[in-house]
């Protein structure tokens, strides 16, 4: 068994469907950066320390792969792969409601770095917005059109952010501020 197809050698790749797309593409480069997302949620789930962290952080990892199947899946094939609804957005609502009450909540913009798996979680935010942008630019060109997903990344990066402050928080690091 070999690990390549050699199919892509064209520069060409397969959606969920019919058909080939330059690697260039727009919803390509849109899996390519939740894919990045993914694998940065990845690094700071195995860095995270707080208990609470690690669970949610896989959850969203497996959603974010249903969200790329999504987004790779051709019109004609979407709704087969349509997960990402609003319960899932809402389930990102209450994790962040919940993790907030457990944080004191700077006033100013922080600073990445405090901790390894806040730096980690800063970094996957950070990713998860390139992601959302890419993902709303689809959307705009009505390539993909379900609007949850847009929404779920623009979640996703909010809850990021307080898991981060509770990262520095539980280990007794003040979260460095942009002004001092």
């Amino acid at each position: 068994m070999t690990f390549y197809t050699a199919k892509g050698d064209d520069g060409t790749t397969g959606l969920l469907g019919e058909g080939r797309v330059p690697k260039y593409h727009d919803r390509i480069e849109a899996i390519g950066a939740l894919d990045e997302a993914s694998a940065a949620v990845g690094l700071a789930r195995a860095q995270c320390s707080s208990p609470q962290t690690p669970p949610i952080l896989l959850e969203t990892q497996r959603d974010l792969y249903k969200l790329m199947a999504e987004v790779a899946a051709t019109p004609e094939n979407a709704a087969r792969f349509h997960f990402i609804d609003s319960s899932r957005v809402e389930w990102l609502e209450k994790q962040t409601d919940e993790i907030s009450t457990m944080i004191e909540m700077p006033k100013e913009f922080i600073l990445p770095g405090d901790t390894l798996g806040g730096a980690a979680l800063s970094m996957a935010r950070a990713i998860i917005r390139r992601a959302e942008r890419r993902v709303v630019s689809l959307f705009d060109d009505e390539e993909v059109s379900n609007p949850d997903l847009q929404r779920y990344l623009n979640r996703l990066s909010s809850l990021c952010f307080v898991l981060e402050i509770l990262e520095n928080q539980n280990a007794g690091k003040k979260t460095s501020l942009a002004k001092p």
